[in-house]
């Protein structure tokens, strides 16, 4: 990120914060009795929340902002005020939110810091604007929507009212904004997973447990087999592990301490076992590593494991496939010497720029490193994390990535590459994640023999292309609109006769497209109108669909439509798949 970006993100941020405390002023002017919590700034916006004695709800929202812009012009600077617990504590008698954020920030005996505009202040450790109403535009910011939230997030907590708006420099920018949510409404995966009877929920299994059909699951394995065969040409070897495990071997690695809470615990029946469901893979390719001595000779050695893991996640976190309990990882692990690292790396870098190139979506890359302002929350000496870190700004420069450096957002045991891919609306999601780590494999003893006798401690790296495959298809599936290309598309082709009459013609046609082997197709016989089955076809986004007419029939040939509507004429059946079989070799 450059100084002016840096500048732009700042301000941005300043904005949103500083009606934060606008939304506040307007709900306490609408609603004295309204206990404010907090309201910091978010992406694209922020929000604040509130205990209210009576219901608010998303019909209030145009009133509150109404009444923020009735309130902006009397705005103008922000100053602000130190205060000592005792008296910040009298600015909010009857709140026990403010109380316990007081109790908090003062427990070193400091004071609190207060801010004022107009006639509204509050508890705030400050980012506001110089001056609010020359720099906040009345018709560059909007509520949204409301949701509850419990108090700091935790469940055992009071359910808060959440008040969400949008904010911007200008209307233009809003707007745009507002044009671009319209657009991923339309592109819901949720929606789209229905339509196109991809996956479902069901309350009998339980939330955050997406159940595949037989189309969902085909785009699955079509996925992973594209992953797992990229890899394969690299060296990298499938092993297997259990879903199962003692919980001994994540308090080893580390992940119990960092993650215990998030783990689903397993009772044995017939021994006294503390036993968790698989959270991650990497203890266990650690353990297949350690079932046998290693050469230098043999390194590196690569694992890959498509396999389904499990984290508790909250309830009020989870979402369609973008954020599940049950996460299939198209997992690996690399174990190298030091000397390894770069071309590991580098073959890694390759593969996701082909998988991505090949899906259609373009990449930049955030290099996750250690936070030193937060060193407990890091494993492992700090020269290591240094080398590491070195070592992957080496690379990134190397293979010119568009790329910019996150401290603070590296994993426990190790710094990381983040891949972002870019979608159709021009959203960011992280996918494909190569991570160094120097931690784990000392904590569980592995070693290998150097050229000397030697024993010395290998590197791993890990890697997941896809990540977590459900939350890769609820990225995928609104970047493409449910249209994917015709090599993964679950159903690649739909024959449609126009009538009874051509059905056996029909069936010919498809046992003839079936004798390829490889093609998905499906045929419509049903008793309806050729409009309503091509529109039913074009609904399910299939790419193909074959109409067979009299005319056809006759001359032993078949019509081709898109799904896009456009006719690609009447043509022998032998010239359509030489022209399918192309697009589905090239990956187009």
């Amino acid at each position: 990120m450059n100084n002016q970006d840096y500048l732009k993100k700042e301000k941005l941020e300043n904005i949103r914060h500083s009606l934060a405390h606008l939304v506040a002023a307007a709900v306490l002017k609408l609603w004295p009795d309204a206990k404010r919590t907090i309201g910091p700034a978010i992406e694209n916006g922020f929000y604040f929340d509130f205990e209210f004695s009576h219901s608010v709800t998303e019909k209030d929202l145009p009133k509150i902002e109404k009444e923020m812009r009735r309130l902006l012009p009397t705005w103008d600077e922000f100053t602000r005020h130190e205060l000592t617990a005792e008296a910040a504590k009298k600015e909010y008698p009857h709140n026990p939110y403010k109380q316990e954020l007081i109790d908090e920030f003062t427990k070193d005996g400091s004071k609190v810091s207060f801010y004022r505009s107009g006639d509204y202040w509050d508890l705030c450790r400050g980012g506001h604007v110089a001056h609010m109403r020359q720099e906040v535009k009345p018709d560059a910011f909007k509520l949204t929507h409301v949701a509850g939230a419990y108090w700091r997030g935790d469940e055992k907590n009071k359910m808060l009212t959440r008040i969400y708006g949008l904010a911007f420099e200008s209307k233009e920018e809003l707007d745009a904004h507002l044009k671009m949510l319209e657009e991923a409404e339309k592109r819901d995966h949720r929606k789209l997973g229905a339509q196109l009877d991809l996956f479902s929920i069901s309350e009998h299994v339980g939330k955050g447990l997406p159940l595949f059909g037989p189309k969902g699951a085909a785009l699955r394995e079509l996925l992973n087999d594209y992953s797992q065969n990229l890899r394969a040409a690299k060296g990298w070897q499938k092993v297997w592990s259990p879903h199962i495990t003692k919980n001994e071997l994540y308090k080893t690695s580390g992940h119990w301490d960092k993650f215990g809470d998030e783990l689903f615990l397993v009772k044995s029946q017939e021994t006294s076992d503390e036993l968790v469901m698989k959270p991650m893979n990497c203890p266990h390719h650690q353990q297949i590593f350690a079932a046998k001595p290693h050469s230098y000779r043999e390194l590196p050695i690569k694992y890959m494991e498509t396999t389904t893991v499990y984290r508790d996640e909250k309830a009020g976190e989870l979402l369609g496939l973008s954020r599940v309990r049950s996460i299939t990882q198209d997992d690996g692990h690399a174990f190298c010497s030091p000397e390894q690292i770069e071309d590991i790396y580098q073959e890694l870098i390759d593969v996701t720029k082909v998988f991505y190139g090949k899906i259609g979506m373009k990449l930049r890359a955030r290099l996750s490193f250690r936070s030193p302002a937060t060193p407990e929350k890091y494993l492992g000496e700090v020269p290591l994390w240094e080398k590491a870190q070195g070592i992957l700004l080496k690379i990134a420069e190397k293979n010119k990535l568009d790329y910019f450096v996150a401290e603070g957002e590296a994993a426990f045991y190790g710094p990381k590459i983040d891949f972002l891919a870019i979608d159709a609306l021009g959203r960011d999601w992280q996918v494909a994640t190569p991570q160094l780590d120097f931690v784990q494999p000392k904590r569980f003893g592995l070693v290998y023999t150097d050229h000397e006798g030697k024993e010395q401690t290998p590197v791993m790296i890990h890697f997941a292309l896809m990540g977590s495959i459900e939350r890769f298809l609820s990225v995928y599936i609104e970047h493409t609109a449910g249209a994917f290309p015709l090599w993964l598309s679950p159903v690649q082709i739909k024959v449609l006769p126009i009538s009874k009459k051509q059905n056996v013609y029909a069936k010919k046609v498809m046992k003839e497209l079936l004798a390829d082997g490889s093609l998905r197709i499906e045929l419509d016989d049903r008793d309806e109108s050729v409009g309503k089955k091509i529109r039913e076809a074009s609904m399910q986004k299939i790419p193909y669909q074959i109409i067979v007419g009299e005319k056809e029939v006759k001359a032993k040939k078949i019509a081709v439509r898109t799904r896009e509507g456009k006719d690609l004429g009447v043509m022998a059946i032998k010239k359509f798949v030489e022209r399918i079989a192309k697009e589905i070799d090239t990956k187009r």
